[in-house]
């Protein structure tokens, strides 16, 4: 185990080569301030707390970060977790530091109704403080990096949400600031918990084939080199294998195995001038031949992230076609670290940084207004993900948007003007639907009208990107109220109806205030007309109600039934904490069979068992045949569900597929996406390239499970999905 010291001479040695400007004795004294404050706090692993933040502290150092952010990272974890606050962390090290770590601190202490608010809300926070300075989630992400680097000492469990929610929310972040290098080790070092036999099996190929890998990219370099110096161009040439996660992804787009896929290389080629790169760009063109349609300019037309380099593929004398990145040194330096390279402040430390060119976190804050909070985290992953297409206005302005857009969403990036009056658009100059896919070069224009009546509801399903969506949604929200209300009122009414809930159960005065806070609305007018403009959906709004609509319901037909001649049952009118009846007895231990799972909806039996209570079948499962065995039949107890079982019942599945890279991926992303508590997952290999997963989780009821099967079934390559029996 590595000492508090050698962290600390790590990260010293770190500001002295990339900070050498900071101030040594502030940032000594948060260091001692910081360790008290964690003194009696340890990490997974046993080590002192303290370690984390040096690491942090030592990653910002390396990015090349002012001495307020070195103070940041050695801090963020203070308010969280210990008992500083952010009035003394103002006092002893300014405002700016303080306020870096609060926007840096998750909102622990507010109790939200499911996990989705509550990650909407951090996010929101976090991007609320990046927006005043950048350099909070620069501090987020190393957070997050060294997190990831020692996932080791976490429960399998844990691995997996966490390289989830990297994948989907830190990764492209890191992305959008320009961040490569450690977008890159973030999404290697995900992959690696989320597929672990994928990422082996990639790691294993390069180190079998790392004696040809090496001479090939020898010759490469040394070709490159020599025409270089032959025309007397200066530069650094450096070749690389792509990262692991970068092979997975072509390799699961393009369904090709290891063998298969040859683009696995590739060239840097650092100049000292804009007019160099060009010069580079034509002899590696000279020297081996251009891959038609792979070349992209992104130094006359930069990322959204500021990146800027030209990029071709070309083919070598072997046939291996490989990347060549042609850049200048401050390209390069922005393409390693993205917005932190070009975060400048006056001497006196104070002065902006580089925000201004950041509109998307201007948008990601703006569009997480009137949303719902799963839509908006599952709309967030889309906006940040590193797909885009590059179209342009008839004026020449060049618009970033998610790959797949349209020309709504074009129309919305201009102005939510443009796109409310919009009628009609024009890709290269010929008219094109408003479904039509947007390509990289496009010239798009937008016909709009004054007597145009504003959006159609049919848009929401037409454009792509989130900005479109929330501004269409705004449109409805502010010019069609009593429309909304109408068709809200319907939906609900319709889903209330699919549970045999009356409408008049949702408008009982009594229950109504109780009902509208766990929705979130001060009245029901409210919740109709966000239901009409596509803030909520019905579905969700009555989950959200499900027990206590379900609970007033069965009250209300109790009462209506009091006094008829068929009163009900006294089976039917018992509870059970285990969430199941048995018939002829009041009290007994329960115990759901782990032959075959059952769980809420499934027809049971029950079985006594010496010494355990009542053993619960599924009436299917091959167990249950001994029900007929005449020596067994005083056994067998007739049982049922209880109305409201109040735990989650642990369930199997198995998962017939052909056995392909990804899979045990797209597994794990279903299920997160279900937000659904995995604790098993398990694939056996089968002959003719087929396999079988075992996938032990925990749902509600057999509705729910129905819902996995099908999510699990529309994956690629899988064949079927089956209940387990034993």
């Amino acid at each position: 185990m590595e000492s508090v010291q050698a962290h600390y001479d790590s990260m010293v040695e770190a500001i002295k080569k990339y900070a050498p400007l900071a101030d040594m004795a502030l940032i000594d004294e948060a260091f001692l301030y910081a360790e008290k404050m964690h003194e009696t706090q340890k990490r997974r692993d046993g080590s002192p707390y303290i370690i984390h933040p040096l690491a942090v502290a030592e990653i910002i150092a390396e990015i090349g970060l002012d001495t307020d952010a070195i103070l940041g990272a050695l801090l963020h974890d203070c308010i969280e977790d210990t008992r500083a606050t952010f009035d003394d962390i103002a006092t002893r090290f300014g405002r700016p530091v303080a306020e870096m770590v609060e926007g840096v601190t998750k909102l622990t202490r507010v109790q939200y109704s499911t996990a989705e608010e509550q990650q909407m809300e951090n996010l929101r926070k976090m991007f609320m403080a990046m927006s005043k300075d950048i350099r909070v989630i620069i501090i987020k992400i190393a957070d997050r990096l060294h997190n990831t680097r020692t996932l080791e000492y976490q429960s399998p469990e844990k691995q997996i949400i966490k390289s989830m929610e990297t994948m989907e929310i830190y990764a492209p972040l890191a992305y959008r600031l320009g961040m490569q290098k450690i977008k890159t080790e973030l999404e290697d070092s995900s992959l690696r918990y989320l597929d672990p036999d994928g990422y082996s099996r990639i790691m294993e190929f390069l180190s079998s084939h790392k004696k040809e890998v090496d001479q090939f990219m020898n010759d490469v370099q040394s070709m490159i080199t020599a025409r270089l110096d032959a025309v007397g161009i200066e530069g650094d040439i450096y070749g690389r294998v792509k990262h692991v996660y970068s092979i997975y992804r072509k390799m699961d787009k393009q369904s090709k195995s290891l063998d298969d896929i040859y683009d696995l290389y590739a060239f840097r080629v650092i100049v000292g001038s804009i007019s160099d790169c060009y010069n580079v760009l034509g002899h590696i063109h000279d020297l081996f031949n251009p891959v038609p349609g792979r070349f992209k300019d992104y130094i006359s037309t930069p990322k959204p992230n500021m990146y800027q380099s030209l990029h071709t593929t070309v083919i070598g004398e072997d046939g291996i076609p490989f990347e060549v990145q042609i850049r200048t040194w401050e390209m390069h330096e922005t393409a390693e670290y993205g917005v932190a390279a070009h975060w400048k402040y006056k001497q006196d430390g104070q002065g902006a940084g580089q925000e201004q060119q950041f509109e998307w976190v201007r948008r990601l804050l703006e569009n997480q207004q009137d949303t719902d909070a799963e839509e908006y985290v599952h709309s967030l992953k889309i906006d940040m993900f590193d797909d885009e297409v590059f179209v342009f206005t008839p004026k020449g302005k060049v618009i970033c948007l998610p790959a797949g857009s349209t020309p709504i969403d074009f129309a919305y990036a201009i102005h939510s003007g443009v796109g409310n009056s919009m009628v009609g658009a024009k890709i290269n100059g010929r008219i094109a639907s408003y479904d039509m896919e947007l390509k990289n070069g496009d010239i798009v224009e937008v016909l709009t009208s004054k007597a145009a009546k504003g959006p159609s509801r049919d848009w929401l399903k037409l454009c792509h990107s989130n900005q479109a969506r929330m501004k269409i949604k705004q449109w409805f929200k502010k010019e069609r109220r009593d429309e909304n209300i109408v068709q809200g009122r319907a939906s609900i009414e319709a889903e209330l109806k699919r549970m045999s809930v009356p409408l008049s159960v949702l408008q009982n005065e009594e229950l109504l205030p109780t009902l509208l806070k766990k929705v979130s609305f001060d009245s029901l007018d409210d919740l109709y007309a966000a239901i009409g403009y596509g803030g909520i959906t019905a579905v969700k709004a009555v989950n959200r109600i499900r027990e206590e609509l379900l609970r007033a319901s069965r009250a209300q037909q109790q009462k209506e039934n009091d006094g008829a001649v068929n009163p009900l049952s006294p089976r039917q009118s018992k509870r059970s904490d285990s969430g199941v009846i048995v018939e002829d007895f009041d009290s007994v231990l329960i115990k759901f069979s782990r032959c075959c799972t059952p769980v809420p909806g499934d027809d049971i039996v029950g079985f006594i068992t010496k010494g355990y209570g009542v053993s619960i079948h599924r009436r299917d499962c091959p167990n249950a045949a001994h029900a007929a065995d005449p020596e067994q039949a005083g056994r067998w107890v007739k049982v049922s569900w209880a109305d409201t079982p109040v735990d989650p019942f642990s369930t199997s599945l198995e998962i017939h597929s052909v056995d392909r890279d990804g899979l045990m991926l797209d597994i794990a992303m279903v299920m997160t996406g279900l937000r659904l508590k995995v604790t098993e997952l398990n694939a056996r290999a089968l002959p003719d390239s087929k396999c079988i997963i075992s996938l032990t989780f925990e749902v509600q009821d057999v509705n729910q499970l129905n819902n996995v099967r099908n999510k699990i079934r529309m994956i690629s390559g899988v064949a079927d999905v089956v209940r387990s029996h034993g």
